[in-house]
């Protein structure tokens, strides 16, 4: 399973490395050498360094007081507000940037309003640039923050409370003395993936990042202007930063499990709010700001129904039916990218749970070093930016080499899925080791000594107790792998083009509504696929 692991994971990292390097043609440092002497190099990976600093703290100044606000205090619509305000995690990072460019892009209903209402002779903004990105990326990381502080929140321990306010400590000292050090773990593990989520990101840069260039979409560029050696030294680059991120994710998380592990107590009551004033107000502000975070996603579902050519420089679209979802429906060449990422999709969640799972049981069963790096291989495609693992994988399988692992993927139906099947390993795999680790072993080794053979076991004691935690991988690895734009557009064919590059297709061929379409479809179906997990933790 490690070798296994190794070949996926390890190995197209290792490739990239010794082709960067010359090996074993002519070995040169060249290639590293000219990365350092360009200047655009360094400018892009300050800029993403320092966009995915900024995305930090922007997500944090958001999900943090949310946090707070709904795990602290009882008003009404409290639990379906709660829900509704994490909704953004489920959806693709594409979807959320075309909606943000319907809403507030210079042709969007925002700017239009603005337009009308100051009489301006054009748009009063252009969604492009720093701005645009971090805009998009607080609205989409913010969640992080916002799940794992209310988490921790839920854990605190009432009693320390009580016991600083009876010795005379003050509500902000409280804060600062007791509930801030319980939720620094929390709180660093948000911040770390942010940070990483962000340094990852692709989708924003790419469609509102104008000239403003990181590392994810100079690698693309690179790779596009037919410099592959430099692609290759950039992949590396940003490879090298990820792993650091993962040793520090790897570091906040044994912190974190001593301090949870101490915490003992029931946690504080929520503050009920008595005058009705406050409480309908409080209602109020959080109603209008659900509905504020689901305008992007109302915007795509209206765009879609918009027919081609009807709507030019109206506020709202003069014409609206269901013209659109029909050419999608009657056309097999417009169906064909949905039809790639459901099966594409279906087959690397399939593949990566049965991967996870075993490696899951594998490293419980193996405590030691063997465990960890178990658990380390299939934590390691989270930490890797999508266009590094992309180029990565294809650089290794563009050449036929079986005696060195290495086959012709390169324009096959089966390299896609195959880096969706690596990139959900993770999901699946954290998941299966969540859920093992609370599994009583004691169940499967009475099934054992009543004659129940491995498979037996697996099947009629394991798997059933796994369940929650198995759909809860399987169906985040869907989601996932269903709205992919960052890894797809770095491998894939016109035969195996999925949705999230169909998207962009229509977006440049001015076809909106048909563009819209699609993100409604990916939407549809990555909230039913949430739906069904959240119904299934419930069960």
């Amino acid at each position: 399973m490690a070798a296994l692991l190794v070949w996926l994971v390890g190995y197209p990292l290792w490739i990239t490395l010794l082709e960067a390097l010359g090996v074993p043609q002519a070995p040169t440092l060249e290639h590293f050498a000219e990365f350092a002497q360009r200047g655009d190099e360094w400018r892009a990976l300050w800029q993403s360094l320092w966009i995915s600093t900024a995305s930090t703290v922007l997500a944090a100044a958001v999900g943090v007081p949310l946090a707070f606000l709904f795990e602290r205090t009882e008003f009404p619509g409290r639990r379906i507000l709660g829900s509704l305000i994490a909704l953004p995690v489920a959806l693709p990072p594409l979807v959320g940037v075309i909606a943000f460019l319907f809403l507030y892009g210079e042709s969007g209903f925002v700017a239009r309003a603005l337009q009308k209402a100051l009489n301006l002779s054009s748009a009063p903004w252009r969604l492009t640039g720093p701005g645009a990105i971090l805009l998009v990326h607080a609205y989409s990381m913010y969640v992080y923050f916002y799940l794992f502080t209310r988490a921790s929140l839920a854990r605190l321990d009432a009693s320390m409370l009580e016991a600083a306010a009876s010795l005379g400590a003050g509500r902000w000292r409280r804060l600062r003395r007791i509930v801030l050090p319980v939720l620094a773990p929390a709180l660093a593990g948000a911040a770390l993936l942010t940070f990483m989520t962000s340094l990852a990101s692709f989708s924003a840069p790419y469609i509102v990042g104008g000239g403003f260039r990181v590392m994810t979409t100079q690698i693309v560029a690179s790779k596009l202007n037919g410099e592959v050696a430099m692609a290759q030294v950039e992949t590396l680059t940003l490879a090298a930063l990820a792993f650091l991120g993962l040793w520090a994710m790897r570091k906040v998380d044994s912190g974190s499990t001593a301090v949870v592990g101490g915490v003992r107590g029931l946690a504080p009551v929520r503050r009920h709010l008595r005058r009705p004033l406050a409480r309908y107000g409080v209602a109020t502000l959080g109603w209008g700001l659900a509905l504020f975070l689901l305008l992007p996603h109302l915007t795509l579902l209206l765009i879609s129904f918009v027919p081609p050519g009807t709507w030019t420089v109206e506020l709202v679209p003069p014409v609206m039916n269901g013209s659109n979802y029909a050419t999608l429906m009657s056309s097999p060449e417009r169906l064909r990218p949905v039809l790639n990422s459901l099966w594409m999709a279906a087959v690397a969640t399939i593949g990566a749970m049965a991967l996870g799972l075993s490696t899951a049981r594998l490293s419980v069963r193996s405590p030691g070093r063997v465990g960890r790096w178990l658990e380390t291989l299939i934590s390691v495609p989270w930490a890797l930016p999508g266009t590094v693992f992309a180029v990565a994988l294809a650089t290794t399988f563009a050449v036929n080499r079986p005696w060195f692992g290495r086959w012709v993927l390169v324009g096959t139906p089966w390299l896609l899925p195959l880096a969706y099947l690596v990139r959900s390993l993770p999901l699946t795999g954290r998941s299966s080791l969540a859920g093992l680790r609370q599994f009583d072993t004691s169940l499967e080794e009475a099934a054992a000594s009543l004659g129940a053979g491995r498979w037996r076991r697996l099947r009629r004691v394991v798997l059933p107790m796994l369940r929650p935690a198995l759909m809860a991988g399987a169906s985040l690895a869907f989601i996932t792998a269903l709205g992919d734009f960052v890894t797809s557009i770095v491998l894939y064919t016109f035969d195996t083009r999925p949705i999230s590059i169909e998207i962009l297709s229509s977006l440049r061929l001015q076809e909106t509504g048909v563009a819209a379409v699609y993100g409604v479809l990916l939407m549809v179906v990555s909230g039913t696929a949430f739906v069904i997990w959240g119904r299934d933790q419930r069960a």
